[in-house]
């Protein structure tokens, strides 16, 4: 290719991006970020640039992160094997301190040290931080009976913080620990976390990046994925056992925060470069959008 067609190519990527930077111009997108994404090197670079970028272009990125692998492998070290119910983790009081070290403390500063050093401006935050995330245990009748300990999930979202920060220009990242009424920390699902901040924020977007394309109609077949469905049909989807795994609270994340008013829910595949550059700017996407039956 020519240098004056690579060119031509570069500027039509530009235009095509045109109409979606104005649209959401000013405009508050929530992206859970998890999977191979956050491991991988060079897909951490690809992941925090984009989401600088997006800053840059007058979108303001909030960012929810896990970090379970990172868990399971500190657990290991020091002795403690990990058990999961649902695919839930099993969390006792020393459990739940090894996840806040290991969220708040190794994986969240990580992330921020990143978009700082690609030129954003970002700040940790955890549930507890200015009380953004009020949390209970989850009672064993919701888990068939079985005792998960510390483990959590958000009754109340009280947003102020994030506004506070985002309207001053930073990009705030938030990991999936908080407290119960009590003071005990809970694990939280990361997943959940993301559709209860999204819900609360009446975003724009809620935008979870994973390790597979998106939703399929079947999961053994790669030619069946959906790039567009509606509410119901993701319920439908979840409730005959299609979605499963950890795709389920991903999906329940998205129904949730389309209730609750958010315009779009994405589900992408993170081990994509640039993938959200790709999902947002451009006019077919990469992966599936969830949208409101209305």
């Amino acid at each position: 290719m020519s240098v004056n067609n690579e060119l031509k190519k570069r500027a039509e990527v530009l235009v095509e991006a045109l109409p979606y930077i104005r649209q959401f111009y000013g405009k508050v997108f929530v992206i859970k970020y998890g999977g191979k994404a956050m491991v991988d090197e060079e897909l951490k670079r690809s992941v925090v640039q984009d989401i600088v970028l997006l800053r840059y272009v007058g979108i303001v990125p909030i960012v929810v992160h896990g970090g379970g692998p990172e868990i399971t492998e500190l657990m290991q070290r020091l002795g403690k094997e990990p058990k999961f119910v649902r695919g839930l983790r099993v969390t006792d009081a020393e459990t739940a301190e090894i996840a806040e070290m290991v969220l708040a403390g190794k994986v969240n500063k990580e992330l921020v040290d990143l978009i700082n050093k690609a030129g954003g401006m970002a700040v940790g935050l955890n549930g507890k931080d200015a009380n953004l995330l009020k949390a209970s245990k989850i009672p064993p009748e919701r888990t068939g009976g079985v005792d998960l300990g510390f483990v959590g999930e958000v009754d109340e979202v009280n947003p102020s913080v994030l506004h506070l920060l985002s309207s001053a220009g930073y990009i705030p990242v938030v990991s999936s620990t908080s407290a119960d009424e009590d003071g005990n920390t809970l694990n939280l699902n990361a997943d959940h976390v993301a559709g209860k901040i999204a819900a609360a924020l009446q975003c724009t977007k809620l935008i979870f990046l994973t390790d597979v394309d998106g939703i399929y109609r079947d999961p053994n077949d790669p030619s069946t994925l959906i790039s567009v469905m509606k509410a119901s049909e993701a319920k439908e989807l979840l409730q005959s056992g299609v979605v499963e795994k950890g795709m389920i609270p991903k999906v329940e994340a998205c129904l949730e925060a389309l209730e609750s008013g958010v315009s779009h829910t994405h589900i992408i595949n993170g081990a994509i470069p640039h993938a959200l550059l790709m999902e947002v700017f451009t006019d077919r996407g990469i992966g599936t959008m969830i949208v409101a039956d209305s």
